[in-house]
């Protein structure tokens, strides 16, 4: 087989189209061409009087040699790799080693411990939250009723925080061993519609990806893995090994029982405040990390999907329109759109009571009135929170309290239209766009709950995005805060082998180790956390 990619085909062509393309692009007579099959398609949308579909297809053709001899220095023909995943062991029969803990049910957790079922290891499955369908309950009860579970919520729970997210599926990760592909075949498997494998910005949105994790669970208990929810770990056992490292032998819960083990995936999320202050307690090598803040700005979908397509707004094989900004402000900081859900809203995240965070989520149709992404300014700790590993979570808390006595101290969001917040001045009222958080919004000076030089960022870079992108700096464009837990503002520091530099056993993975960023790229991390897992315990 063939990969030809990048051929350009216009919106709306005939099916016949496809092959005759083909046959151009590559010289070759129709009888030649045996077959083809779709691997990825997007579009191209920079002249919006004619924007193009772009596809990168699997080709069928008589004498495959000669063709790709031809076009050997075309980086777009080439061979068709092999994506295939491979275990990397398989537990032998009657092997008595400890069963793995997996801490974690998010992205990470779900494909760690699903990796090491297939392999036979029954892996046991902690998780401080509930099942997805009672988490959900639990969210709703913030969102409507203002409400908080500091255990079951947004951040915490089956599926972990991308559940309540755009369900995005693509990532800017290096994987050449195309793990990304084993992650996308699961999903389907569990549900997922077939056009997560070929669309180039594939996403599944909430309520699919509720039913998913379902699915996902049912095949790990099925394999022998073990759920235990509501099942919060609080210590390490840990062993000295005489030379300045640990070696782990067990996990103490909440309720003061101890589960033996060896091996230990940490797959907490960002927003696992306790765990983090526990391990640092232990002497768990971590150190802080950059991560950014702002804001979520929300636009009437039809503005973003004008400026993005003109005249082909609406048009079904283009969807709703994302778009991604980024500047680099005078003060040295860089304002960038984070974390875009086209058709979606904006939710609570808060996982702490008497704080506000806000996230973006969106459906698989994503066919809600606004889009909103984060508008945020990226920091670090040399210069913004310096004091040492946990420094950014302090961070984070002081301007999520702000933000939650701006909003009303009642888990209302504090909010301000774009109009207001360049001109200086406190909002009394909104405009023509209505804002989706619930349970609120409250009009308000975003200058009391965001760092001086955010606000300054923010004011250069709104009207420059504004030329880029038709209307974005509209004065009734709402921002909404804040956005603090953009991704984990620390990272439990690892080695080659997956453990951490000083405790053999644990193994820090995903989002919440500061190793991953977004659903794929966390599934992913969670694939090759398994397999090291698997190869340590097997010997």
């Amino acid at each position: 087989m063939i990969r030809l990619s990048g051929l350009k085909l216009p919106l709306d062509h005939p099916a016949e189209a496809m092959p005759a393309a083909i046959c151009a692009r590559l010289g070759l007579e129709p009888h030649q061409l045996r077959g083809h099959s779709l691997v990825r398609r997007g579009n191209d949308a920079r002249r919006k009087s004619a924007i193009q579909l772009v596809y990168t297809l699997d080709l069928d053709v008589t004498d495959e040699a000669a063709v790709l001899a031809r076009f050997a220095a075309d980086h777009d023909v080439r061979p068709t790799p092999d994506t295939a995943y491979r275990f990397v062991a398989h537990v032998p029969e009657g092997w008595q080693g400890q069963r793995p803990v997996v801490i974690g049910a998010g992205p990470c957790g779900l494909f760690a411990g699903l990796i090491l079922a297939q392999m036979g290891f029954r892996p046991i499955i902690l998780d401080r939250g509930k099942v997805v369908r009672e988490r959900t309950k639990d969210t709703w009860g913030l969102w409507r009723r203002g409400v908080l579970d500091p255990d079951s919520n947004v951040q915490f729970g089956e599926g972990g925080a991308g559940t309540f997210s755009d369900g995005k599926l693509y990532c800017r990760v290096k994987d050449p061993r195309f793990l990304g592909r084993k992650v996308l075949e699961e999903f389907v498997s569990a549900g997922a519609p077939d056009d997560i494998l070929w669309e180039a910005h594939p996403h599944i949105g909430t309520f699919r990806l509720v039913t998913m994790v379902e699915s996902m669970r049912r095949q790990i208990e099925s394999l022998g893995g073990e759920y235990r929810w509501q099942h919060r770990v609080d210590d390490l056992v840990l062993e000295s090994r005489g030379d300045g490292t640990q070696q782990l032998r067990g996990l103490v819960l909440h309720d003061g029982s101890v589960i033996d083990t060896d091996h230990v995936v940490l797959a907490v999320g960002h927003s696992a405040r306790p765990t983090f202050a526990m391990l640092h307690a232990r002497g768990v090598h971590m150190e802080a990390k950059p991560f950014s803040i702002g804001v979520r700005i929300e636009h009437p979908q039809s503005w973003v999907d004008r400026a993005r397509y003109g005249k082909c707004a609406g048009h079904p094989d283009l969807g709703a329109a994302a778009y991604s900004l980024a500047h680099h402000c005078a003060n040295g900081r860089t304002v960038y759109s984070f974390c875009m859900c086209p058709g979606g809203r904006v939710v609570a995240a808060t996982s702490e009571a008497g704080r506000v965070v806000t996230n973006g989520m969106s459906q698989y149709s994503r066919a809600e009135f606004n889009a909103n992404s984060g508008l945020v300014v990226g920091i670090d700790p040399d210069r913004d929170y310096p004091g040492g590993p946990l420094a950014g979570i302090d961070f984070q808390r002081h301007w999520e309290e702000r933000a939650y006595v701006a909003g009303g101290a009642s888990y209302w969001a504090p909010g301000q239209t774009v109009g207001d917040f360049l001109a200086g001045r406190p909002s009394t009222g909104l405009g023509s766009v209505t804002p989706s958080y619930q349970p609120g919004v409250t009009p308000t000076d975003l200058a009391q709950c965001l760092p001086g030089f955010v606000i300054d960022a923010f004011r250069e870079a709104l009207p420059v995005f504004g030329r880029q992108l038709a209307q974005y700096d509209h004065p009734d464009a709402v921002m909404t805060g804040v956005e603090t837990r953009t991704s984990s503002p620390l990272r439990i520091t690892r080695g080659k082998d997956f453990q951490s530099l000083n405790v053999t056993g644990l193994y820090p993975a995903g989002e919440g180790a500061g190793y991953a960023g977004g659903i794929l790229s966390a599934a992913i991390d969670g694939i090759k956390v398994a397999e090291a897992v698997a190869m340590a315990a097997l010997g």
